[in-house]
């Protein structure tokens, strides 16, 4: 495999009713998936498939904005991302309509703000989950100073 190219493998295996356990051969954890309760058949308390996906964009978001402050020595002290997918009918079909990031950064140094502001949205638009996917994603971040 090239330096470009990576892969990722998963392996799903259904359980009962509308619930399965995600695996990888790559990770020591497995993780428990089932259709969410909003839809027929739903199972409270496990993470849905809207769930992962919501948390594949705001976990990238994170892993972005880290490489980018890193290599723009952007110190900071604290990173929080609340993440909420709005999911409604499309042409008559249910899809992941909009991903709202609502990162909280805090940081030591006031006169960083600018600079930490346009790294948050830097790394919205350099996420490579959010690039690969169709559903409109909004950055309202909010950057705190506490020195």
């Amino acid at each position: 495999m090239s330096e470009a190219e990576h892969k990722y493998e998963v392996d799903l295996s259904w359980k009962k009713d509308r619930i399965g356990t995600l695996r990888s051969n790559e990770l020591e954890q497995e993780i428990e998936v089932a259709t969410p309760p909003q839809f027929p058949g739903g199972v409270e308390g496990i993470w849905s498939p809207e769930h992962l996906f919501t948390s594949s964009v705001s976990s990238c978001f994170m892993t972005t904005f880290i490489a980018i402050a890193e290599y723009s020595k952007l110190e900071f002290k604290e990173l929080d991302v609340n993440a909420t997918a709005k999911v409604g009918k499309v042409d008559g079909k249910f899809e992941v309509t909009e991903i709202i990031l609502r990162p909280q950064l805090v940081i030591a140094d006031e006169k960083r703000s600018d600079k930490a502001l346009r790294i948050l949205e830097k790394a919205e638009k350099a996420c490579l989950i959010s690039r690969s996917v169709s559903t409109e994603i909004l950055l309202n971040p909010d950057i705190q100073v506490i020195a």
